[in-house]
């Protein structure tokens, strides 16, 4: 029994960084544009001095106290795009995903996906995959931590994250 337990909190500990290394391999490939943030740059973006009188930085600057690791891997290759979809594929078949939504636009596939939280509106990770449509690029985001769906279109829109403005549309009205 001893064993079960100390088996089964490894497991919960490791699933957020697996969900980072689930995907590592595209960071550094010559046709894939990469964005990684870390725990530490997360924390020192929040202590940054900015001018938090308007309430949509006060809940950027919220929400990023609340952010562990994100990951986004752009291309507009077909090699990289199949690459992707397997390993987004692999992953959420092992991760114990939630479907959230998934969306059929123009030949542009966004899926979306969560882990919940500790309660209904809190999610512990996120994981949206687009495949482009003809001359779109393909996008996979990771996003681990443990914040709220709703919170999400103020990070898109700040840090100006590839897919952002389809993840928007994708949750609006979702809480």
């Amino acid at each position: 029994m001893k064993n079960f337990l100390i088996t089964l909190a490894a497991v919960l500990v490791s699933s957020p960084f697996f969900a980072q290394a689930a995907f590592d391999k595209f960071d550094g490939q010559d046709d894939v544009t990469s964005i990684i943030v870390n725990k530490k740059m997360f924390d020192l973006m929040s202590k940054v001095k900015v001018d938090a009188s308007d309430r949509e930085t006060q809940q950027y600057l919220s929400l990023i106290k609340k952010l562990e690791n994100l990951k986004v891997f752009t291309t507009k290759s077909a090699r990289a795009e199949g690459e992707m979809k397997v390993a987004a594929d692999k992953y959420i078949k092992t991760a114990g995903l939630e479907e959230l939504m998934r969306v059929n636009d123009s030949g542009k596939n966004i899926k979306i996906l969560v882990k919940s939280g500790a309660k209904d509106s809190q999610i512990r990770e996120l994981l949206m995959f687009i495949e482009g449509a003809k001359n779109d690029d393909t996008v996979l985001m990771s996003l681990t931590g443990d914040f709220d769906l709703s919170e999400i279109s103020i990070l898109t829109d700040k840090m100006r994250i590839p897919g952002g403005d389809d993840l928007k549309r994708a949750t609006k009205g979702k809480k």
